[in-house]
């Protein structure tokens, strides 16, 4: 990298550690730290969505789906627009409306007053532990980016590097600085993305005559996909807009029902076509290049093995001129961050108030509690950043975080949203076993049956046993001993 993108690249690092430290002179409190004192507006709040739910994970993972299958990676992101929509409809007048007598920090507080305290205990758990995988993979994503992009560094020390960062500024500045930094880090990597990086890298491949030259006639189809794999993404990332604990934090940040719903409206928008299509385009561009030999020279020639999520960074590498190079790389590790500390922040979330509540009371110092919710920051990034030292693949990292939470979690809120007094018995093992089957299938690596993926059992286990729980309870008080 030049010493003109380098410093444009550090500049923009020095400048969100600034906000992170602005916002740690301005926080006043936990209810600023969390929730922004509940009074951000819908635009802001939607960028950060989006921001958070595509970021940087996403943004190399979709980058990844273009470079092995085309336009049909694309779909992936549809879900999450179907996600966003239906939780606008469903989820948020719920939650608000019960926000007008509750004020909630976290998704499991939500689950707590539907059922009970031992079910929002294991919802912090399962949580917690989940947004702490999802920290991980954004912490991954931004270690392979800064490591195909500059040549001597080496993928351990980028790791550390984009871990220090992403623990500092977020332990610093919490959930405002979080949210208000997302509505410029979005607007920079979208930016970046329609100005610079696919104008630049379509003509430097040689434009569409040369792009249907060298790729086959599949990587153009929306068609090119197997329907395991649409059912996979629908049963792991709709559900996940109920359940995920980065968007309740902003359904709470919200002033009100209407900007919430609004929101998500904007945040779905944003999520397809327009990011799902760039995402993969640039992934697409990346195969013509690698395939033409442009990566070369860096060690990657036509035929070698080539990790498909480092494809991008080595296409944006190879072709953006000096200045637009440091813009550019500043525009991803913008995506990257603003889905990192909003995971981090989660996880810190979780752990403090679900999970470790119960000893940890808020002292009448409200500075003393918000150093206590700092310091829990910083040691589950520190836990993040060593579970990104041991996997290997970004999106598969996020997805499995993605399916432990939504086949545990999913049916109990859908339960507590729909149904009137619901089994707090059923709630608590649906959410056991169905977490635990999906994990467990995923860790055992088996065969399954029609090569579907483990969620899929994880969460069908967790609805049947929700409902037979329930049957069970009703018997059981209808008819005592």
């Amino acid at each position: 990298m030049h010493l003109l993108d380098l410093l444009i690249f550090s500049l923009y690092m020095m400048a969100v550690i600034g906000i992170g430290f602005w916002f740690l002179l301005k926080n006043k409190g936990v209810d600023d730290y969390y929730v922004g004192g509940r009074k951000i507006g819908s635009w802001h709040i939607g960028l950060s969505v989006v921001a958070t739910d595509v970021g940087g994970g996403f943004s190399i993972g979709l980058g990844g789906l273009g470079f092995i299958m085309g336009l049909a990676g694309s779909w992936m992101l549809f879900t999450g627009l179907v996600g966003a929509w239906l939780s606008a409809v469903i989820l948020i007048p719920r939650v608000k409306a019960i926000e007008k007598t509750k004020k909630f920090y976290t998704f499991p507080q939500l689950l707590g007053h539907f059922y009970s305290p031992r079910v929002a205990l294991l919802a912090g758990i399962i949580s917690g532990i989940g947004y702490l995988g999802f920290t991980s993979s954004q912490i991954l994503a931004g270690a392979k980016l800064a490591s195909a992009t500059f040549v001597d560094l080496n993928m351990q020390t980028a790791l550390i590097i984009m871990g220090i960062i992403v623990i500092v500024y977020t332990a610093m500045g919490g959930i405002k600085a979080v949210i208000y930094t997302d509505t410029i880090q979005w607007i920079i990597l979208m930016s970046g993305l329609i100005f610079i990086g696919i104008p630049v890298a379509y003509f430097s491949v040689g434009g569409m005559t040369e792009i249907r030259k060298v790729l086959p006639p599949e990587f153009f189809s929306l068609a090119n996909i197997s329907w395991q794999q649409i059912v996979y993404w629908v049963v792991t990332i709709i559900p996940i807009w109920f359940v995920g604990m980065t968007l309740y934090q902003r359904i709470y940040a919200s002033r009100n029902k209407q900007q919430a719903q609004k929101a998500w409206l904007v945040a779905g928008l944003f999520e397809y076509p327009i990011m799902a299509f760039m995402g993969v385009i640039l992934g697409l561009f990346a195969r013509v290049a690698f395939e033409q030999g442009m990566f070369a020279e860096l060690g990657f020639a036509p035929g070698d093995l080539l990790d498909e999520e480092k494809g991008l960074p080595l296409l944006l590498r190879t072709v953006l001129p000096v200045g637009l190079m440091g813009l550019m790389m500043a525009a991803y590790f913008s995506a990257i961050m603003s889905t990192a500390d909003s995971c981090l922040m989660a996880s810190s979330g979780n752990f403090l108030t679900d999970i470790f509540g119960k000893w940890i009371k808020e002292p009448a110092d409200k500075k003393k509690f918000l150093l206590i919710s700092q310091a829990f920051t910083v040691v589950l990034g520190t836990l993040a950043l060593l579970l990104a030292s041991i996997m290997p693949n970004v999106l598969e990292l996020m997805l499995y975080s993605y399916a432990f939470m939504v086949s545990g979690l999913f049916v109990p809120v859908m339960a507590g949203i729909i149904l009137r007094n619901a089994s707090s018995a059923a709630a608590f093992w649906s959410m056991l076993l169905g977490g635990g089957t999906t994990i467990t299938l995923i860790v055992s690596n088996l065969s399954l049956p029609l090569d579907l993926d483990a969620n899929i059992f994880g969460i069908s286990l967790s609805i049947i046993t929700f409902i037979v729980v329930s049957y069970a309870t009703r018997l059981s008080k209808n008819h005592p001993q």
